[in-house]
């Protein structure tokens, strides 16, 4: 990871793209012997954030699998491992019918945070978040937990997932202006975190975009959609990055990652893989340099 590359998240340096680790657990998720490979494959690409959860499992008594696997898969690795940040999250739950429940309590929130942190070892957990709000419990209590934990040492860094901007004010009210990270999907089918990004962007803290490939799919310019009479219709939706990822020799999920990359110095997208290829070729998209005119398009294109 070259320093022109690198992102920060408070005072911890990340490359610019990490791994959403969720695909390797839940359903369809591969054999571990390829988990490991996907988990090394974003090591040896210079990826230095793993994100995970609790709740990333299948089975009902599989709570914590996705972080114990991650934590295996580190200490397998044959290099350095030193500089990786493991961000994890808490207050969500899988009864095993594919079904997610929320508990936003303050005593779930740090009971989970102690069981992760005996799952992924060392001595506090680097980036610890709340997944979601719990509409059943004060905003204010939840915050109050990952407060209590910062200040304890047991977490690093405290963030936040799913939230609105006044929701990020609040949190990073209670947590003293320590807020770290903020967790929302954005991607160039969902956008809807605008304003949230903007708010990131303006207070610096770390903008974590998850599911950021959303709306673009490897086929949408080879079949494209046809008029009644079997003529072509609209352009598909988001050619441009397509169109770009032509131009530029790449996949347009690594475009996509680089429109984001793009968007502000504060997001590093976090998305999902499952093999080798797919964490090699998306941790490339910070190598990507986007002219100001292709981000103009993408960043247009619906």
């Amino acid at each position: 990871m070259s320093d022109g590359n690198a992102r920060r998240i408070r005072d911890v340096r990340v490359g610019p793209v990490g791994l959403g680790a969720m695909p390797l657990s839940i359903e369809r998720r591969p054999d571990e012997a390829r988990a490991f490979a996907t988990v090394h494959a974003a090591l040896d690409a210079g990826v230095t954030l793993i994100d995970t959860a609790d709740s990333y499992h299948w089975h009902a008594d599989e709570r914590g699998h996705n972080e114990e696997l991650i934590a295996r898969a580190i200490a397998a690795y044959g290099g350095d491992t030193s500089d990786v940040l493991v961000a994890t999250k808490g207050g969500r739950g899988r009864p095993g019918d594919g079904s997610w429940t929320v508990d936003g309590t303050p005593e779930h929130l740090k009971r989970a945070c102690e069981e992760s942190l005996r799952r992924l070892g060392g001595e506090a957990i680097g980036l610890y978040q709340l997944h979601k709000p719990d509409p059943r419990v004060p905003f204010a209590e939840s915050i109050g937990a990952l407060r209590e934990l910062l200040d304890a040492g047991t977490i690093r860094m405290a963030g936040v997932s799913n939230v609105d901007a006044d929701q990020i004010r609040q949190a990073d009210e209670i947590l003293g202006g320590r807020l770290a990270s903020v967790q929302n999907e954005y991607s160039p089918a969902v956008r809807d975190s605008a304003a949230e990004l903007r708010l990131c962007d303006e207070l610096g803290i770390a903008f974590l975009p998850w599911s950021p490939l959303g709306g673009i799919s490897r086929s949408s310019l080879d079949a494209p959609p046809t008029a009644a009479d079997g003529t072509p219709a609209t352009a598909p939706p988001f050619a441009a990055f397509h169109e770009v990822a032509r131009d530029h020799g790449v996949s347009p999920q690594r475009i996509a990652l680089a429109w984001l990359l793009a968007s502000s110095p504060v997001v590093v997208p976090i998305p999902g893989a499952s093999r080798p290829e797919t964490i090699r070729d998306s941790a490339a998209a910070g190598e990507v340099t986007l002219t100001a005119d292709e981000f103009a398009r993408l960043d247009a294109a619906r």
